[in-house]
């Protein structure tokens, strides 16, 4: 391949990894308002401003349309947080930042927020025959928190790393669940955050 034939791969490449992105972006917006068992292949075309036909380019049908997004979204979610937890030093620090940080970021996308923790579960084929490795690598931050906490002091050693990053995530995902589905009083995230990252690291402190 020659360099003026590389750069055109790459350019189409681009146009191609945009037009996919600009269709995933409009699908969020078209799940959390009409929800993904309501919603059409078509509703999410007529949002992207493309023809109906050009999803399937991409997708092969809307369940696979919600698991590329779950995907893209979370990849997405993992770089933030890892580069966010780089700036701490301490497993309690890391630990408070990665709760802090869940809550705000599902403030600040609430259609998002909406998808990955109400209409995800929607989806028969995602529940049923998807492997989710992007929630598995998800969990396994908060694992190596833990992991990290023991090893420097900051953390009971005897608690089970499986177990305890599996219970603060549910908390924190059942929260923002309840947050989401709580149309008129919403509570405020950031002393959530505060209070659930405080239970969590007096609970897993050593016992003196």
């Amino acid at each position: 391949m020659n360099i003026h034939s590389f750069r055109e791969y790459n350019n189409f490449m681009a146009r191609n990894s945009d037009k996919k992105s600009h269709i995933i972006d409009a699908a969020i917006k078209v799940f959390a308002k009409k929800g993904f068992y309501n919603s059409k292949v078509a509703d999410v075309a007529r949002e992207a401003g493309i023809a109906d036909g050009t999803i399937y380019l991409y997708f092969k049908n809307k369940d696979d349309l919600l698991i590329s997004l779950f995907e893209t979204k979370v990849d997405e979610l993992l770089d933030t947080f890892k580069k966010a937890l780089l700036a701490f030093k301490s497993a309690k620090d890391k630990l408070n930042e990665f709760i802090r940080l869940y809550f705000q970021l599902m403030e600040e996308q609430p259609d998002l927020a909406e998808v990955l923790q109400v209409e995800l579960r929607q989806s028969s084929k995602f529940i049923k025959d998807y492997h989710p490795q992007k929630f598995f690598d998800f969990l396994n931050i908060i694992g190596d928190i833990i992991k990290e906490g023991q090893q420097s002091g900051e953390f009971d050693s005897t608690l089970s790393v499986n177990t305890t990053k599996l219970a603060i995530f549910g908390s924190i995902d059942e929260l923002a669940r309840q947050w989401i589905l709580s149309f008129e009083h919403k509570f405020d995230l950031k002393q959530t955050a505060n209070k659930v990252a405080s239970i969590f690291i007096k609970g897993m402190s050593p016992v003196i």
